[in-house]
């Protein structure tokens, strides 16, 4: 799970993590009510920076020095709204203006690859990291942690000085870096980034920026849903979390739908590959009902497919195993029916492929319904290609 600024810089500040005093506004009204307790505090300058969970909000106007409260609400009234790369603002956070002497750049990671964790630091901050590790490989140090050492102040002190923060920045840096591990153990966090971490005109090492992305697999222990923002999601992820679906939400044209994480994977796999000669069509989701799913999760997950406008085909691929496929056929024929009660004609062709337990009684279940808009194919490769086709046309 992913955090909005805002919500970083409170889990920050919870571990002692010096950040800058700011609160959210969701409309332009608001950010100058912000912007006037700020100004009463002798504070008039403040920077108005919108909140969605990706990068590149600078380059897209997304944060917007003000000067005053006058000021500020003019430029919520211009971020407000905006589209960066597909998200919408919805909030933006006005916080104080910070006096910046230098910017660096920190994070903490979990390394997949070593099965390790990991330190990134560098005194080239303020823009993306991938392109200082480019251009300039020894400007960033990466130190592997262990888990069950940690980064106490020695250790964080080696990391500050491989990533060469100046001597100014030093202990600050030190200090802070030790927060972080704190709060990247204590919230089960898989990724936390600061950038940039500044040094300020007045000698504070302060997170002026926070990405945290928390491990989703802890939430038994953490506390996820109360960082859920639903209307600020997509609208088909959301209902398909409502209905208790593995749903994630891609950019292609085949709706997936698969019974295991693993079969799903592959099908998104071959849909891709079939799709180049058909100009390119990809997957529009990732689906899976899992081992155990009733004919009612078929019919859920059918109906969020069949809801998502940019999909013009649908394959669904089940191989029978704990799921028997005339559950699956099931499912199918009851969601179709569903629909059709609320006078939803479905035009959109739904290629089906069941393999395994019962596969034959699915398929009779299927030829017996005879709906005009399934197709059904044996193999997983041509049911693939037929999806792709019939997605293209």
């Amino acid at each position: 799970m992913d955090l909005f600024e805002y919500q970083a810089k409170q889990l920050f500040a919870e571990y002692g993590v010096p950040v800058p005093q700011g609160k959210v506004a969701s409309t332009a009204a608001e950010a100058r009510a912000i912007a006037d307790e700020f100004a009463a505090a002798g504070k008039p300058r403040v920077v108005v920076k919108a909140q969605v969970k990706t990068g590149g909000r600078g380059k897209a106007g997304g944060v917007k020095v003000a000067e005053g409260p006058e000021d500020a609400q003019a430029k919520a009234e211009q971020i407000l709204g905006m589209d960066i790369k597909g998200h919408t603002v919805h909030r933006v956070l006005v916080e104080e203006a910070s006096d910046i002497a230098e910017e660096y750049y920190f994070s903490f990671l979990l390394d997949r690859a070593n099965r390790n964790f990991l330190s990134i630091c560098s005194a080239e901050g303020g823009v993306e990291i991938e392109e200082v590790a480019e251009t300039d490989p020894d400007a960033v140090a990466k130190i592997a942690i262990d888990p069950l050492t940690g980064a106490p102040e020695a250790v964080a002190a080696e990391i500050v000085k491989a990533g060469r923060l100046p001597e100014a920045a030093v202990a600050g840096a030190t200090e802070v870096v030790t927060k972080l591990w704190k709060a990247f153990v204590g919230k089960d966090a898989t990724l936390v980034e600061v950038n940039p971490l500044i040094l300020t005109k007045d000698g504070r090492v302060v997170a002026l920026d926070g990405k945290v992305t928390l491990d989703e697999n802890a939430e038994f222990r953490q506390d996820l849903e109360s960082l859920a923002v639903p209307e600020e999601g997509d609208p088909l992820e959301v209902a398909a979390k409502e209905k208790g679906l593995n749903y994630v939400k891609l950019d292609g044209e085949v709706g997936i739908i698969g019974n295991g994480a693993g079969l799903v994977m592959s099908t998104l796999d071959v849909v891709a590959y079939a799709g180049e000669d058909f100009g390119g069509v990809k997957p529009a989701n990732f689906l899976d009902i899992g081992g155990g799913a009733s004919a009612e999760v078929m019919a859920n997950g059918l109906e969020i497919i069949l809801g998502d406008p940019a999909v013009k085909s649908v394959f669904v691929n089940v191989f029978g195993g704990i799921t028997a496929c005339d559950a699956v056929a099931n499912g199918i024929v009851q969601a179709l029916e569903l629909l059709e009660e609320r006078g939803e004609d479905v035009t959109k062709p739904l290629v089906v492929r069941l393999d395994g337990n019962n596969a034959e009684l699915g398929r009779q279940i299927l030829t017996d319904r005879a709906h005009p808009a399934v197709r059904q194919v044996d193999t997983m490769d041509g049911a693939a290609a037929q999806a792709a086709e019939l997605a293209a046309k």
